[in-house]
């Protein structure tokens, strides 16, 4: 693929799948399958519903987190649908905290990953 702008935008929507797209299965593979088992593991942990406190409460805190969750992407979609519904078990769950931090974990690496993907489609990394 020519376009970085478009490579760089496959690849945050869909982790992987902008180092697939310029052959690179193996990498796009393994970026995927991290990347995913991450979101999978914080949404059975509850992390779809972290934080608990809203805009007003820590304004810093809370673009942070809606910045790191963005970085999934497809999986963003998933994880703001299911914070509209909330469990009132969800925030007793030992693993709430967890889970929000592996949210955030796997969406700051998917911005890493199509930002190598984009380096490569500059020509910058090989």
């Amino acid at each position: 693929m020519d376009n970085p702008f478009i490579v760089g935008l496959i690849s945050w929507f869909v982790p992987g799948a902008g180092h697939i797209l310029q052959k690179r299965p193996i990498r796009g593979a393994v970026i995927a399958a991290v990347v995913w088992i991450m979101f999978a593991i914080a949404i059975a942990s509850g992390g779809a519903h972290y934080p608990g406190f809203e805009f007003k409460d820590g304004s810093l805190l809370y673009l942070l987190n809606i910045i790191a969750k963005l970085g999934n992407g497809l999986g963003a979609l998933v994880s703001f649908i299911m914070a509209g519904t909330p469990s009132p078990q969800v925030a007793a769950a030992a693993t709430f905290e967890y889970g929000g931090r592996f949210l955030e974990v796997a969406g700051l690496l998917n911005y890493l990953a199509a930002m190598d993907a984009v380096d490569i489609s500059l020509g910058r990394k090989k």
